[in-house]
This record gives C-alpha cells, sequence and structure tokens, in this order.
C-alpha cells in the first residue's frame, strides 16, 4: 500500500469516499500491471518482478477487505474473482507474458469503473432528514 500513497497526494487520499479508496485501488492495480508490460517488453526482470509484487499486494489488500458478512454474495464472488488474480499475477512473473497482464486489467477495469459509478450513485442520494449520502442498498 506504500506504493498507493505515494502516487495519490495524502490529502487527497483522506478526502475520498471508501468507494473511491477501493477505485483508487483499482487504478493503482492497472497502472501496475501496465508498468509489469513495460518491463517484459523492455527485458527489465527486476521492474516486472517489483510491478508483479506490488500488484499482488494490491489485490491481496482488496481480498483482505472484504466484508462476508455485510457483503453476502457479491463479498464471495470478488473473493474467488480475487483469488484467480492472485494465482495469474504469478503466471506473469513464470511465463514472462504480458498477455496475463492485459487478461486482469480486463477484469480490472470494470470493476473500477463500478466502484466509481456506485461512488456517484452514493454521493446522489440523500439520507432522510439530513444533508449526508448514503447508498440505498
Amino acid at each position: 500500500m506504500a506504493k498507493l500513497a505515494t502516487r495519490i497526494r495524502t490529502e487527497d487520499l483522506l478526502k475520498m469516499s471508501p468507494n473511491r479508496m477501493v477505485a483508487a485501488v483499482f487504478d493503482e492495480t492497472i497502472v501496475v500491471l501496465q508498468e509489469a508490460k513495460a518491463a517484459i517488453a523492455g527485458g527489465d526482470i527486476e521492474s516486472r518482478c517489483n510491478a508483479v509484487s506490488m500488484a499482488h499486494e494490491l489485490v491481496g489488500t482488496l481480498y483482505l477487505c472484504l466484508d462476508s458478512e455485510r457483503g453476502g454474495e457479491v463479498a464471495e464472488n470478488l473473493g474467488r474473482l480475487y483469488g484467480f488474480m492472485l494465482q495469474r499475477l504469478h503466471r506473469i512473473n513464470f511465463d514472462n507474458d504480458p498477455r496475463i497482464a492485459d487478461e486482469l486489467i480486463a477484469l480490472l477495469q470494470p470493476l473500477r469503473d463500478s466502484w466509481l459509478e456506485l461512488d456517484r450513485l452514493v454521493g446522489t442520494v440523500a439520507m432522510p432528514g439530513t444533508t449526508q449520502t448514503a447508498a440505498t442498498f
């Protein structure tokens, strides 16, 4: 997570909603997977390994933050997806294959977009009797 804090200013991170923070983790994961692809193209094994390790840490963080009690079936499905991603990440290093990074980016992008949409929707739903906003589901 340390790398995420260096790419996003701390004061910006502290102002983010929880949904936007999750989207930021997806953003960072996509960026490091793109770095892994660039490292493969450049023959830079150390940078590839570092990028894959950071992606593994970020996806692992997403996995560990799942709340199966409150998230129910959605959290269960995300847990399976994150587990799959964690397994595939190792193959990037083992096979030195940028297509695996592309595959994972293709899985991460719609999830990122969904969290941003959720953040937008939550921001538009006012709680009765207050000026605060909250999700209605």
